[in-house]
């Protein structure tokens, strides 16, 4: 039944995923952007885009959970890498790693995809860029949700301290919950691009249940 609802449900999430795009796509349509780019759900992302304004400090802070989301990446990288030298079979190293290996890859691949595929583009030019950037989904967001959702799922397989363990998934869910907050308010993306961040990592992170499940 676990299995079932985690396949489900990541369906589910990837489906209203596709759902935003569309709307973002055809739905109160207006240049509001920088450079005449155009956004849907342009009065909604107007809104919001004006209440928070441009956060530098939500910006950094964002940025750094991105470097640890990366570092819990590399980490989980060498420790496959060992046990595949050691064991010398991809089919023996843990399971777990093997699950991380595709959800990050799938992340990796999602991001380069839409950086090609631009849905909309930023509501703000950077500091340091010539143009407007392709904003949808938060590639922050959605990394950074992503890797530290699915690290609480396997922290007990490698962190035996009940009281290290708790701590770690803690601190991840704090970390997320900060990022969603951070990219909203730092004034980097428009509201959709969030929303589409979560949605998309929630598919993931649905399916890496399912599949880790799968491989029990």
């Amino acid at each position: 039944m676990k299995k079932r609802n985690s396949l489900v449900q990541g369906i589910i999430y990837l489906a209203l995923f596709v759902v935003l795009i569309i709307l973002v796509k055809t739905v109160d349509v207006a240049a509001i952007g920088p450079e005449n780019t155009e956004i849907g759900l342009s009065h909604i992302n107007q809104t919001v885009h004006e209440v928070f304004g441009i956060n530098m400090f939500w910006y950094k802070l964002t940025e750094v959970f991105g470097i640890l989301a990366l570092l819990v990446v590399a980490i989980f990288a060498v420790m496959g890498l060992v046990q595949l030298i050691k064991r010398k079979s991809i089919a023996k190293v843990d399971r777990e790693i093997l699950c991380l290996g595709g959800v990050y890859a799938v992340t990796l691949v999602t991001y380069a995809l839409f950086e090609k595929v631009v849905i909309n583009y930023r509501p703000i030019i950077e500091e340091g860029a010539e143009h407007v950037e392709a904003s949808f989904p938060s590639s922050h967001t959605m990394l950074i949700v992503t890797v530290f959702a699915t690290l609480t799922f396997v922290i007990g397989e490698y962190v035996k301290a009940d009281k290290l363990q708790g701590l770690i998934r803690i601190v991840s869910l704090v970390i997320v919950c900060l990022t969603i907050v951070g990219r909203l308010v730092c004034g980097v993306h428009w509201f959709t691009d969030i929303l589409g961040g979560c949605l998309i990592s929630l598919c993931f992170i649905n399916l890496f249940d399912h599949f880790l499940r799968k491989a029990d």
